[in-house]
């Protein structure tokens, strides 16, 4: 696999937020979002090669503690088809897993499983990339795993209504302000509307900034 980075940190997106866990980022994707904020991950070129295995042992030496916590990330992990050897070999370990994808590859050959948690990242217009994602991918989410919209505008926070109109999701949603910090606009709009979503900051960007590796 083609592996950009693996290190420890907190889970600062979503329903896993503030969980201690250990990322594996992977090299490669297929989108460029107009406000990508791990440009050093979209070329697969910056990646190194890892085997299942090697990548395994190093999850084992970062997670001293045994949390047993994982997000696979990208680039986007599901362009490696080795990707879905390494989640049934955590699985088979009992790990709990997060794994990140923009909304642009199916979902469907995914594991059922408890401890498989699929964040669906599905693109807004201000990334460019809207018309490459497929909303009708929120159908195959299940209870347990979460959907996402980063907005960054009117128009983007309108399109994500839409969507959750046409695709009502059995899942999480939320909605991240591009940049993951300035929250008071995009919550007072979702107060006002009393929509049924959570507003969430990125809060290893609260804690660290737009520093790698955290």
């Amino acid at each position: 696999m083609k592996v950009n980075e693996i290190f420890a940190s907190i889970q600062g997106e979503g329903i896993w937020m503030g969980q201690p866990t250990v990322f594996v980022r992977l090299a490669g994707c297929n989108l460029r979002c107009e406000w990508c904020d791990t440009l050093y991950a979209q070329d697969e070129r910056h990646g190194r090669d890892m085997s299942t295995e090697e990548i395994l042992e190093r999850i084992w030496e970062l997670d001293g503690a045994l949390v047993g916590h994982v997000c696979i990330t990208g680039g986007e992990p599901l362009l490696q088809k080795e990707t879905y050897a390494l989640i049934y070999a955590l699985l088979d370990r009992k790990m709990h897993i997060l794994l990140e994808t923009n909304g642009s590859l199916p979902i469907d050959e995914l594991p059922c499983n408890d401890d498989l948690c699929i964040s669906l990242d599905m693109k807004t217009p201000s990334s460019g990339m809207a018309e490459r994602c497929k909303p009708e991918f929120i159908e195959d989410l299940g209870a347990g795993d979460q959907l996402k919209f980063v907005i960054d505008s009117n128009e983007d926070y309108e399109y994500a209504i839409k969507v959750l109109d046409e695709h009502p999701p059995p899942c999480s949603i939320v909605f991240t302000p591009v940049g993951g910090t300035k929250l008071k606009w995009l919550a007072e709009k979702v107060v006002k509307d009393l929509l049924s979503v959570r507003v969430l900051p990125q809060l290893h960007k609260i804690i660290w900034g737009d520093r790698k590796g955290c």
